[in-house]
């Protein structure tokens, strides 16, 4: 009998480390939940409420690419404002690739209901539905949702995500109209550097490079998200995100999406400007002003087999 209790005391104490394990990876569990809980809530307090959206028609996403249009507005208290930027991103959940299709804002548009005129000008007619509509009639793009953010909110947005900066080779040195002074070289760029970097255009290339160095950013902004390092500060981002970002993604969706992206490693980037050289000339009217003409045909060619 004092036998049999000695051997029960040994099989308590060899099972005693495993409860010690257990209980400890579920005080970290707790701990990690926690965590992100909080950061969540903080990211929610820094954008003050979450951010209204707009109606958007898109199309019903069914498997495959997922298409995105990712608008950016110079807000300054306007009730309306023109996009500065235009961007279809095409993701594949599958392979986890991004395709970035750039749109150059002064493209000489069919706006449906309206006569001809920038495309960027179908955001201040009709918002996103209409800028999804022109993008669609004009170039067969399905898109899938919308996403909306005006300048300051990207400032923000990048300072939470990298509170360290985002490094950037800057190839020349830039200051004219952007608000900073960035000299040429590779730098740790803060949210307001890194957006003055994406809106230069005063140089010889103009729109199209600063829709280039948007690309960059872009690219840039994407390996931050899918980075180890950042991992702990994602739940924060996310909670900012639904204050600072407009779109028809529903909140789960949009966690859903980010931790996709996150745990899939860094996406691979593939980038399209429209309209690729010598498929577009200049022109100019009384009513739009100074315009980009495209040759719409070659334009969609292109589009369908970058998407393949």
């Amino acid at each position: 009998m004092e036998q049999s209790r000695s051997e029960l005391r040994g099989r308590k104490k060899r099972r005693s480390p495993f409860k010690r394990i257990f209980a400890f990876i579920f005080i970290l569990f707790i701990g990690l939940v926690g965590y992100g809980i909080f950061t969540y809530w903080q990211g929610t307090q820094i954008a003050d409420g979450e951010a209204s959206s707009e109606p958007f028609d898109g199309s019903a996403y069914d498997g495959g690419r997922m298409n995105v249009l990712l608008l950016g507005v110079d807000s300054r208290g306007e009730e309306k404002s023109r996009t500065d930027t235009m961007m279809v991103a095409s993701w594949d959940p599958e392979s986890n690739d991004v395709r970035l299709i750039s749109l150059m804002r002064d493209i000489y548009a069919e706006i449906p209901g309206y006569q001809s005129y920038k495309l960027n000008t179908a955001y201040y007619l009709g918002g996103a539905d209409l800028t999804r509509q022109t993008i669609e009639g004009m170039f067969g793009i399905p898109l899938h949702h919308y996403a909306l953010i005006d300048f300051t909110s990207f400032e923000t947005m990048v300072d939470i995500l990298a509170p360290n900066g985002i490094e950037i080779d800057v190839e020349k040195d830039m200051s004219e109209e952007i608000g900073v002074e960035l000299k040429q070289g590779v730098h740790q760029l803060n949210g307001q550097e890194l957006l003055g970097y994406a809106r230069f255009r005063k140089d010889e290339e103009g729109d199209f490079g600063r829709v280039r160095r948007q690309q960059v950013v872009i690219e840039a902004l994407s390996n931050e998200v899918t980075s180890v390092g950042n991992l702990h500060r994602l739940p924060k981002f996310a909670g900012a995100l639904n204050g600072y970002i407009q779109t028809d993604i529903t909140n789960t969706d949009k966690l859903n999406y980010l931790l996709d992206v996150a745990l899939g490693g860094s996406p691979e980037v593939e980038r399209l400007t429209i309209p690729r050289e010598g498929e577009y000339r200049y022109n100019s009217y009384s009513h739009a002003g100074s315009v980009i003409e495209i040759d719409q045909q070659a334009a969609q060619a292109a589009i369908a087999e970058f998407l393949e």
